[in-house]
């Protein structure tokens, strides 16, 4: 996968969790190879190594917010515990047990079942178009390949070749038109879980 990326000459690459299930080697080449990458490159991960490699900034996901980060991990870390203990001194705080905090817990509820319902028919369009977009990045890939084969450029196959350039056209515009959608549907999910 990662040849074929190098290949395409993508000028941004988005990497979740790059590095799980690699062995040092791999994880040393990654690095490596993202490092020597010129196009942008977000990247999530729990890989300290790599994340010190490769990044310039860091952003922080918290409360429902993606904001720059001003330090590094090691400015992280110190946040992250300071939040922690907040958080466990919020918990020791002593607890209102009455009929208010009862029924707001109530209504918390009920307001997520009602945005679950609300948002059920976007998130099965979100997940129907990550299986189209899985089966048009496989079509585009079958059609590399082929395109790969200098055999195929003979004249006798000029029938196969225009079949597979076609293809390759058709995977391409419908994988366009697919990350459109599916951009479009998740700033729909989002926006309606942060006005809720």
């Amino acid at each position: 996968v990662l040849a074929l990326i190098v290949w395409q000459r993508p000028n941004l690459l988005l990497l979740d969790e790059p590095t799980n299930h690699l062995d040092l080697d791999m994880r040393q080449a990654l690095t490596e190879a993202l490092i020597d990458f010129e196009g942008a490159l977000v990247v999530v991960s729990h890989d300290r190594h790599l994340i010190r490699s490769t990044t310039d900034d860091l952003y922080l996901v918290h409360d429902k917010k993606v904001e720059p980060f001003d330090g590094d991990l090691e400015d992280y870390q110190q946040w992250l515990s300071d939040v922690q203990k907040q958080e466990n001194q919020a918990d020791n705080a002593p607890k209102e047990n009455n009929a208010n905090s009862a029924q707001s817990r109530k209504d918390q509820k009920r307001r997520e079942a009602e945005l679950r319902t609300l948002t059920q028919p976007l998130r099965k369009e979100i997940t129907r178009l990550e299986k189209e977009m899985e089966k048009l990045n496989a079509q585009l890939a079958q059609a590399e390949e082929k395109l790969g084969d200098s055999s195929l450029y003979d004249p006798s196959r000029k029938a196969e070749m225009t079949e597979c350039l076609q293809l390759q056209a058709s995977a391409k515009s419908g994988l366009e038109a697919c990350e459109m959608a599916w951009l479009e549907a998740q700033e729909q999910l989002e926006q309606m879980m942060q006005n809720d």
